[in-house]
């Protein structure tokens, strides 16, 4: 197994070579899955890890993802790389110190909010201020651990594509790393919003919307999908137990499973 530091050069390596998929696990069998399929990352998904404790999106603790972020990092000989929410925080200090708790468990990377659940988008001047905060701790760690800024006002309600690029572009001054706004879903919007920045952009990938290739040919260097899988798993086994609920056979698996070769060593 590689060393925390080894995976961190790793991950940082990845965002100036050939465009990738980072995606998302959530829970420590879906990432030893999709390391035997030869994935070169991977990323938590709040909402994905929320669900396997019985919860909506936002109501993990900062405990519970560290734990959580242990859990994989020891599973899996990739980088890992955590979706920290808005840091579990009121404060930038409480930011700091949530960048430092998941590190300490493991990870070499991880994406700060600009939205909190019961006030809506930061201000630009907290956002920047809680940003900088999880930024300077990173750079204190003495290893290559990259923060992602993210500009949430597409998902949030207010999809002003001016207010992105300007949020985008504060966070990447403030010293981000890579720069990501889920939501975007037109190929225009990410061209432009890569055009308007020099960091890495990460790209959510949406149902019915553009597909990697068409995404990295827009400037994007990096796509992710949430917790696309992760539903897309649980719809799966909705149906599935509707069918037995319904009197029917249980549905065959749409893929092959090779969990002898997948969860080996």
């Amino acid at each position: 197994m590689r060393s925390h530091e080894e995976k961190a050069r790793a991950f940082r390596d990845l965002h100036v070579g050939d465009p990738f998929v980072i995606p998302n696990p959530w829970d420590v069998g879906t990432a030893r899955v999709l390391e035997a399929l030869g994935f070169p990352a991977l990323a938590t998904t709040s909402s994905g890890f929320a669900f396997t404790l019985g919860r909506l999106d936002g109501k993990a603790t900062l405990d519970e993802v560290a734990d959580h972020v242990a859990a994989i990092d020891r599973a899996v000989d990739l980088p890992v790389s955590v979706d920290l929410e808005n840091g579990y925080a009121a404060d930038a200090e409480g930011v700091a110190r949530a960048i430092a708790r998941v590190a300490e468990a493991g990870a070499v990377a991880a994406s700060i909010e600009d939205y909190d659940p019961g006030r809506g988008l930061y201000a630009l001047d907290e956002a920047v201020e809680r940003l900088t905060a999880a930024v300077e701790t990173a750079r204190g760690l003495g290893y290559a651990f990259l923060v992602t800024g993210r500009a949430e006002n597409h998902i949030r309600d207010n999809p002003i594509l001016d207010d992105t690029i300007a949020r985008l572009v504060a966070y990447e001054e403030a010293g981000a790393d890579v720069l990501y706004a889920p939501g975007l879903r037109a190929l225009d919007d990410i061209r432009t919003v890569c055009e308007a920045v020099a960091k890495p952009v990460n790209v959510l990938l949406l149902p019915g919307g553009p597909t990697a290739v068409e995404v990295f040919e827009a400037g994007a260097r990096r796509v992710s999908v949430g917790g696309g899988f992760a539903w897309a798993a649980l719809g799966a086994m909705v149906d599935a137990a509707r069918a037995v609920l319904e009197g029917r056979s249980v549905p065959a698996p749409v893929a092959s499973l090779d969990l002898r070769s997948w969860l080996a060593g």
